[in-house]
């Protein structure tokens, strides 16, 4: 589905595309990419490591559902890709991809300027593969071999550079509003925010401008084969890849001037060595890793201390994030800078034998994960209202000061055995079995501290406790399937299947109790607080933890589908399904020291505590596998393959998603509105459409003739999705001490109106002032429609030399895919929306065109 706007990283990222994806009604998190076999996750966030240039991929294939046993560690879809290799002639290409706002529409959204902000993007590199000439000694020395080679190399290059003013459209003071502030911090801090130049249909002021975003990517790719001999053959690839990105407003700003700077370094190697040991017995091992280097520093490295803030920190690395409820973001962002370097290492084999009706296939792999991290934080502040902030009072305050240091270390072993078993020439039986010890990470430094809730003390793991949770050790994944053409004859096959499928925990699960003290000092308030005093009253107020379950166990998913694929004319085939999967202890985390009549279960250490004995505490934030998930789906997919010019695939999705949270990350993020009734938050996913609907196709043009007249290509990609639901809240956090996540009450009927003024009813809802009645994610918001739409104008200059001009158009109709309504009961943008789904430059924002010329010998 197109990603909720709401995603963490399954959003489009500057320049780079998505590097996650919702399918199946599973999370962001639980996709497992590999490329030539080898892990492409980065393992802390579960996402996409590195997209590859496309130049360099020979193809790829996703597994959405029940998939063979041989695939583990992630519960959601495999994504599988094989790079290219050279051949016996030498062949490449030269390429340019060009953008500018000059071609493009502005956003629906930008009310001040008739032309959009600026947008330069240019994408272009090139690529080489073709034979290498070994060297063998002879008589006269060194010589080539003669003939055709064994050893084959491709090597690819590309640059992005991408300039890009991203759309703001915030809540900000009007003059009234300015000049009536007198606390002296809020004066020295108005002087960062800049001044209205719209106001909406309320009387609120507002600032609607751009603020400025790059992407600089400089990446290689070399693959190389040889075949040894007739039984042997090797395969290598690696990966290069440089990037810095500044992002204005990715982590919640909305005005110009703060965001983060990120600078990132990943190589990848996939080694894989095939051997013949007969016909029917091949042995394929792979070895590999893939590496990333990423920091994130502020844009604004602005000292708080100088601003009048006594949050603890008198050093320039950032001011406290501040947050104003109903739409103004701005300083930090929190928990900068950070920065981490993590290794994933691969060892894997696999053997095939054939034998009878028996296609079998034994392996197991072994994967070791290094991450080490650094994390320090600005601290965040919450402010209920424009007004409350103007006079300086806050109603929430968290940091943690000392920073954040940790080395984790967490590996893994699977095996597993699949059987393909043909009982009859038309009826196949797939059983498999696999198994998964995904052990628990631990620290070289000893520097998990985890809270115990049975003795009331924090316990260091290493010294006081033997494991951050608990191993879980006995991860049987049975699958089963079959395959059945009912009539013989090639043209229907009716396909069942059932797995249960495993996830290995992330690090961020255990890493996170790096936070806690001794090592680290967490503090957190709620409740009137001001920006001068709040480190004091902080303080006092108690230790914030942060910990993990004893008994944490992995999440794990069941999938089943039924599906009828059939032929109903040459070169069309229909395909009907019913897919559905449920989720067992997926992550959640929740506040287990969460106020009982104002009153908290655990409100100061025990005094034989090993750290910090009878210290007054705080929220304890607590990750633990209490979730779980159901989705249930009608798919329908029609194909037509490649005839007389035109191929397409279209396709339908009747779908439900239900949980209780949908995402696993960050883990200090707490989403229930009762840690104690976490039930009552069971609702429509995040991520949920109801409806879905995809065409891709492309046709080749039947003219023929001259160089001007033939080899014309059109292509389009039409999307149609059902709104994603909202959760709306209140300011409303001293109930649960978590802001951001009390629900209002429902007194009236809930009416959706459809207007970006206002798109649902909201006098509807009324903040209360104990846990609201309203459920969560009831209101639906704005559907995705998109349309691309491309020409292509391919010329043949010589034998085996061509010239492709491609002129391509994002949002064809220029019809804006509006982001979610305002969510803050009383907020000046409570059911009011301000932004498309996407910034501009991204799927559905505006219409942006794109020209490409591509050169290939």
């Amino acid at each position: 589905v197109t990603p909720p706007q709401n995603g963490l990283l399954s959003p489009p990222t500057r320049g780079g595309g998505s590097l996650a994806l919702n399918t199946a009604g599973n999370r962001e998190d639980t996709v497992n990419f590999q490329i030539n076999g080898i892990t492409l996750n980065d393992q802390v966030n579960n996402i996409l490591n590195f997209n590859p240039p496309l130049t360099s991929i020979q193809e790829f294939k996703i597994d959405n559902s029940t998939f063979s046993a041989e695939y583990g560690r992630n519960s959601g879809a495999i994504v599988n890709v094989a790079t290219r290799s050279g051949s016996q002639d030498f062949h490449g290409e030269l390429y340019e991809f060009f953008r500018n706002d000059a071609l493009d529409a502005r956003n629906f959204f930008n009310f001040v300027s008739a032309h959009p902000p600026p947008f330069k993007r240019n994408q272009f590199g090139g690529a080489l593969g073709g034979p290498i000439k070994l060297p063998r000694f002879g008589e006269g020395g060194i010589v080539f071999r003669e003939g055709k080679t064994r050893a084959f190399f491709f090597f690819t290059y590309e640059v992005l550079r991408q300039r890009q003013g991203v759309d703001l459209n915030s809540v900000v003071l009007s003059d009234v509003q300015r000049l009536s502030a007198s606390d002296p911090v809020i004066k020295n801090l108005i002087q960062l925010i800049p001044r209205a130049n719209f106001t909406d249909s309320t009387g609120t002021a507002r600032f609607v401008g751009s603020a400025p975003a790059s992407a600089d990517v400089n990446q290689w790719t070399m693959d190389i084969s040889y075949d040894i001999n007739a039984e042997d053959r090797v395969h290598g690839y690696y990966v290069w890849q440089r990037a810095l990105r500044t992002e204005p407003n990715l982590q919640g700003n909305t005005i110009p001037g703060f965001g983060d700077i990120r600078a990132g370094l990943r190589q990848i190697l996939t080694l894989n060595e095939t051997h013949i040991f007969s016909p029917s017995l091949v042995n394929d091992l792979r070895l590999g890793f893939n590496r990333i280097h990423f920091t994130a520093t502020a844009g604004a490295e602005l000292n708080p201390a100088t601003f009048g803030i006594n949050n603890g920190i008198n050093e320039p690395f950032g001011l406290p994030q501040i947050n104003v409820a109903g739409g103004l973001n701005f300083g930090g962002p929190v928990q900068l800078p950070q920065g981490r370097g993590d290794t994933t290492i691969v060892f894997a084999d696999t053997l095939n034998y054939l034998r009878g009706s028996h296609s079998l296939k034994f392996g197991g792999d072994y994967r070791l994960f290094y991450n080490n991290n650094f994390i320090r934080d600005t601290g965040l502040f919450n402010f209920p209202s424009v007004a409350a902030f103007i006079a300086g009072n806050a109603n929430s305050f968290s940091i943690t000061l000392d920073g954040r240091i940790n080395s984790v270390k967490q590996d893994s072993v699977g095996l597993f055995v699949q059987d393909s078993f043909k009982v009859r020439p038309n009826f196949t039986l797939e059983l498999g079995l696999r198994y998964d010890a995904n052990l628990t990470p631990t620290e070289r430094y000893d520097r998990f501290v985890v809270f115990d809730p049975a003795s009331v003390s924090l316990r260091r793991v290493g010294r006081d406790i033997d494991q951050v949770y608990k191993t879980n050790g006995m991860n049987f994944q049975p699958r089963i399937g079959f395959a059945w053409d009912p009539f013989g004859d090639g043209k229907t096959s009716i396909r069942s299947a059932y797995a249960i499928q495993v996830e290995q925990p992330m690090t961020n699960a255990a890493a996170q109790t790096s936070s806690n003290p001794p090592l680290a000092t967490p503090f957190s308030f709620t409740g009137p607080i001001r920006l001068d005093n709040a480190i004091n009253l902080a303080g006092p107020a108690g230790n914030s933890l942060i910990t993990v379950d004893h008994n944490y166990s992995n999440s794990y998913v069941q999938s089943w589908n039924l599906n009828v694929q059939c032929e109903i004319l040459p070169k069309l085939a229909l395909m009907v399904g019913y897919f559905g999967s449920k989720g067992t202890h997926l992550r959640i985390s929740r506040n287990i020291n969460q106020p009982v009549n104002g009153v908290r279960p655990f409100p100061r250490l025990s005094v034989t505590s090993p750290e910090l004995p009878g210290a007054t505490i705080g929220n304890i934030t607590q990750v633990e596998g209490s979730g779980n998930s159901s989705y249930n789906a009608l798919w329908t997919t029609l194909t037509k393959r490649f005839s007389r010019g035109l191929q397409f695939n279209v396709s339908y999705t009747w779908s439900k998603s239900i949980d209780y949270n949908s995402l696993s990350s960050p883990p200090t993020v707490v989403t229930v509105q009762d840690s104690y009734n976490i039930r009552n938050d069971r609702g429509l996913s995040d991520f949920d459409a109801r409806h879905r609907v995809v065409l891709s196709a492309i046709y080749e043009l039947p003219w023929k003739g001259n160089q001007f007249v033939s080899g014309w290509q059109l292509a389009t990609i039409v999307q149609s999705q059902s709104g994603n639901p909202v959760n709306l809240i209140t300011t409303n956090n001293t109930v649960n001490g978590v802001a951001n996540t009390i629900r209002p009450n429902v007194v009236g009927p809930i009416e959706t109106i459809g207007s970006v003024e206002q798109w649902f009813a909201t006098a509807a809802f009324t903040p209360v002032a104990g846990f609201g009645n309203l459920g969560r994610n009831v209101v639906i918001g704005p559907g995705f429609n998109n349309v691309d739409f491309s020409v292509f104008k391919t010329t043949r200059l010589s034998e085996g030399t061509s010239l492709q001009f491609r002129a391509e158009v994002f949002d064809l109709f220029n019809h804006p895919s509006f982001g979610q309504p305002g969510r803050v009961v009383g907020s000046a943008t409570f059911g009011r929306i301000t932004n498309t789904r996407f910034p501009t430059g991204d799927s559905g924002s505006s219409r942006q065109l794109q020209f490409a010329l591509k050169f290939s010998f």
